[in-house]
């Protein structure tokens, strides 16, 4: 109606909460202004009365919801992906199917030295799981001269109940990489933001894992996302050329899908994740009380059992009691091959202003360990191609305190 999508209207800014708030305290004032002035006491007291319980709450968690950007807009509320592309450039179709009729736009933003982000609804071969997807291409990837060059790639995985707009609109993942690109920390890369746990997004949360009893999520978002990018992108396909990352439940599922399936990823990125799958009222038991599905989804086993040569940051905000203490156990379980890093970032907190604050410094460490893009050994045509300059950004500022 008007012309508006419900992905449109922001439930994640101060104005909102502001607004919400202010009205759930007219209502509650309401009730003891009019109280005695009603004809029909008896209903309109208890109508005002819910009235305001209600105000009270709906402000309640409209200030929860600014705090943990649960749900950055009224269409994740509801769960109806209204306007999918939201923070991106071009929409590519079913699979990607119409990437040729965007290469204008992709051209067009090369030129003035930027990124494109696409979006596209992927449907997994082997899952069968079908689901909205963002892709970033860097700058100069539609560049004649540069026609057979292959990029490394980043899996960005959202939290729950997020999806893509909330790793590209919300948290700005891909601005962030775009402008690192641009200054020569991270090389030219191809980001994959799928979303981890589709629709409907109330008590829905799938945690990355192929599920006894629920959607192939671990096929969906390793193998059938792999193959698609190979035969779809042009794309470096060893193993050392692709990273997974992402925030809270994604960062779970950065590491446990890295250590899964090492032949095809050789880094992850836990930002304020966990080291297992939780059972409680919005998960659910996943493995329909396997202990053998249990520990294969199992960071801390991974690391202990079937080490394998993975290079993992793993982080936390100080006053993030529960992360902290997956770090504690991160921190003891890892044994060569595997190379962990953990990170305590000040203050912190698991919420949108933190992510946003912890974000850059985690760009800049993916940069210096994501290869560069492969230059063909014939250039095309007579030209010439160059690989990228070495990225060298200084280290995290913080270690990590005495626990």
């Amino acid at each position: 109606m008007f012309g508006l999508h419900a992905s449109t209207i922001r439930l994640d800014n101060g104005w909102f909460v502001a607004i919400v708030a202010v009205v759930a305290v007219l209502l509650v004032a309401f009730v003891p202004w009019r109280w005695d002035a009603w004809r029909r006491r008896q209903t309109w007291r208890a109508v005002t009365a819910v009235a305001a319980v209600a105000g009270v709450v709906v402000a309640a968690a409209a200030g929860a919801n600014y705090l943990g950007s649960f749900y950055p807009t009224l269409g994740s509320l509801l769960g109806s992906s209204g306007n999918p592309g939201e923070g991106t450039h071009a929409d590519i179709g079913p699979n990607g199917t119409d990437l040729a009729a965007a290469l204008p736009v992709i051209t067009a933003r090369s030129a003035e030295g930027h990124g494109t982000v696409l979006h596209m609804v992927f449907h997994g071969e082997r899952s069968a799981v079908t689901r909205d997807a963002d892709v970033y291409l860097p700058a100069g990837y539609t560049d004649p001269a540069d026609a057979a060059v292959r990029y490394p790639v980043v899996e960005w995985l959202p939290g729950f109940p997020g999806e893509p707009r909330e790793v590209v609109a919300l948290f700005g993942v891909t601005d962030l990489i775009d402008a690192a690109i641009a200054d020569h920390r991270m090389p030219p890369a191809i980001v994959l933001v799928p979303d981890i746990n589709g629709e409907p997004r109330f008590g829905h949360d799938e945690e990355c894992v192929d599920a006894q009893r629920g959607a192939a999520d671990d096929t969906y978002l390793t193998t059938d996302l792999h193959d698609w990018a190979q035969r779809t992108l042009r794309v470096r396909t060893e193993r050392e050329a692709w990273a997974l990352s992402g925030w809270s439940s994604g960062g779970y599922c950065a590491m446990n899908l890295a250590l899964r399936h090492p032949d095809l990823y050789s880094v992850a990125i836990s930002q304020s994740g966990y080291d297992r799958a939780p059972d409680d009222i919005v998960t659910g038991d996943l493995f329909a009380g396997r202990p053998d599905l249990l520990a294969a989804n199992d960071v801390v086993a991974h690391l202990r059992d079937h080490p394998a040569p993975t290079t993992i940051l793993a982080t936390a905000g100080a006053d993030e009691a529960d992360e902290q203490a997956a770090l504690a156990r991160l921190r003891a379980a890892a044994v060569p091959p595997v190379t962990l890093s953990t990170h305590t970032f000040a203050g912190g907190g698991h919420n949108q202003v933190a992510v946003r604050a912890q974000l850059p410094a985690l760009v800049d460490w993916l940069g210096r360990h994501l290869p560069g893009p492969v230059a063909p050994s014939t250039p095309p045509d007579g030209t010439q191609v160059l690989p990228p300059a070495a990225v060298e950004p200084p280290p995290l500022p913080v270690p990590d305190p005495p626990l």
